[in-house]
């Protein structure tokens, strides 16, 4: 049985990974999972507490998220929207997984993810968050690296999708 890809869409908060993940599953018809959903309550209540994760908090999260990708592989493929912020974090993520998986990088100046946060309403990763965020960010040189500023998020996909159908005609 043919195991299906699992694309990350990873980047810090306010990067647009839900949106754009949503959106791509929807036109490659995969289930889409945001990370959000599983965290822990006591890591939900230190980041709307505004207290950035350790890496200790975020190894449950992460070995969950690679189980995850472990059965969404089997059962055909999956879009996750992940922030995966370290590279120790992508490799557990990846551990999950027999074949390798498709990461898809969104990046943005501080300045539009600001904005972007501050503009959110009901969500617990505020802009306070930010700063730590774009701190631990290491980003991989192997992701699909996609510029936010003036794409709108069907761009985006688009150019996922067009990246992708090249990718498997080499």
């Amino acid at each position: 049985m043919a195991l299906g890809p699992v694309y990350i869409v990873m980047g810090v908060s306010g990067s647009g990974k839900t949106t754009v993940g949503r959106l791509l599953a929807g036109q490659l018809a995969l289930p889409f999972y945001d990370a959000d959903d599983f965290h822990s309550a006591a890591n939900v209540a230190k980041m709307r507490a505004g207290t950035p994760l350790t890496d200790a908090d975020r190894q449950g999260w992460l070995a969950d998220l690679a189980a995850g990708i472990t059965s969404w592989e089997r059962a055909g493929g999956a879009v996750l929207a992940c922030s995966a912020l370290k590279e120790s974090y992508r490799r557990t993520l990846q551990a999950g997984a027999q074949n390798p998986l498709r990461w898809v990088f969104l990046e943005g100046s501080a300045e539009l993810l600001r904005a972007r946060l501050q503009a959110r309403q009901g969500h617990y990763m505020g802009a306070a968050l930010l700063d730590s965020q774009l701190a631990t960010l290491e980003p991989p040189a192997y992701a699909l690296r996609l510029p936010l500023e003036g794409q709108m998020p069907e761009t985006l996909v688009a150019q996922i999708v067009r990246s992708e159908q090249w990718s498997l005609v080499k």
